[in-house]
């Protein structure tokens, strides 16, 4: 089995809104969830560290992300953010989160900020490339990012945040002052110009995703440093969506052209027009993901932009994922699907984690 990164896990938001806990096994939190209000508001669990184990999950894009209280029920008001002073104590007390899961849990969670640390993490992956056991399990690495930087109330804050660890930022979830978003198009303002300029001079990752296509285009073209997408699909097989969430194929390219990733997301709706929950989960499997994977490859000619952002409990959860996904640890039958389309061991092997591995050893700071 390769080693997989996921690069979209929103952990800190369901620690904070949910009180879940991801040392636990899925079937436990399952359990200890069974009728509880967090599944009406957040799906079924599909991760924890157990199946990061069985599956290989050595390395996770772990998310700062908390939604504008115009998106957000009033029971979870608390979560939500009314103005960016409300968004940036939000977002720092998901690093505080993360700090604890790490200080409570070194053997089980790890944040990656350099290569150096990138390298350890990987060094300690190696034994499951052998035959023997390993004597302990190793630690799932997280690179922190940013999913709408409402937080960053200025960019004179970046040498905080990058101090605290965050390594990549998104600048729009739905519309914010910085970028057109989801539900909320519109281009960069200058605040977002501004932003990127900031950014681009400790070499934070840009995140493409969730930004409208007018403000990603321009951030493609002005952005100096590194660019990815962790989550997002090809619109170009999701026709008259209606939404603009997707990729157009221009931004494909512009992420290809710029040695950049893209993350699929396993989740329905962005899989299959029209999907709703009532329609149930049967007639969408990973086949509709890999088509997804394809695409993008095609239009690269190569297998090196591509791979998983699976946005798990990203607001949705097991009955919002193709069947034949029950846990994080399923994301590796995603391999012999890309088998049988052609794709080489080799290639897999880049799609499912080693592509976002080698855009981190180049966009991480050494040191």
């Amino acid at each position: 089995m390769p080693i997989i990164v996921d690069a979209h896990e929103d952990l800190a938001h369901n620690i904070q809104s949910f009180g879940r806990d991801y040392t636990r096994s899925v079937a436990e939190t399952r359990r200890l969830e069974k009728n509880a209000p967090t599944v009406n508001h957040t799906g079924e669990t599909l991760f924890g560290y157990p199946e990061y184990q069985q599956g290989k999950i050595a390395l996770i894009f772990a998310t700062l992300f908390a939604p504008p209280r115009r998106y957000q029920s009033d029971d979870l008001a608390k979560y939500s953010y009314k103005n960016t002073d409300e968004a940036h104590r939000l977002y720092r007390d998901q690093i505080d989160i993360y700090r604890r899961l790490i200080d409570e849990h070194p053997d089980k969670f790890d944040i990656i900020r350099n290569t150096p640390d990138l390298n350890l993490l990987l060094s300690k992956w190696q034994h499951t490339e052998e035959k023997q056991p390993p004597p302990t399990a190793p630690p799932t690495g997280m690179v922190l990012l940013m999913e709408g930087a409402e937080g960053i109330r200025s960019p004179e804050e970046l040498g905080e945040w990058w101090e605290l660890g965050l390594r990549i930022i998104g600048p729009a979830w739905v519309g914010t002052r910085y970028s057109g978003g989801w539900h909320e198009p519109g281009p960069l303002t200058n605040a977002g110009r501004e932003l990127l300029s900031g950014m681009a001079e400790y070499n934070f990752t840009l995140d493409l995703s969730h930004m409208d296509e007018k403000a990603a285009l321009e951030a493609l073209d002005i952005y100096e440093g590194g660019i990815i997408a962790s989550h997002s699909n090809a619109a170009a097989l999701l026709p008259n969506s209606g939404t603009n969430r997707h990729l157009s194929d221009r931004m494909i390219r512009g992420i290809i052209e710029r040695d950049g990733v893209i993350g699929v997301v396993l989740f329905n709706a962005f899989l299959k027009v029209g999907w709703k929950k009532t329609d149930g989960r049967a007639h969408i499997t990973l086949e509709n993901l890999v088509a997804h994977i394809d695409h993008i490859c095609q239009l690269a000619g190569d297998a090196k932009h591509v791979g998983i952002g699976s946005d798990f409990d990203g607001g949705f959860g097991l009955d919002s994922v193709p069947s034949g996904i029950d846990t994080v640890a399923d994301l590796q039958k995603i391999a012999p699907l890309l088998e049988e389309r052609g794709y080489t061991e080799s290639d897999i092997a880049a799609i499912l984690g080693e592509n976002f591995i080698n855009y981190l050893k180049k966009n991480l700071p050494n040191s």
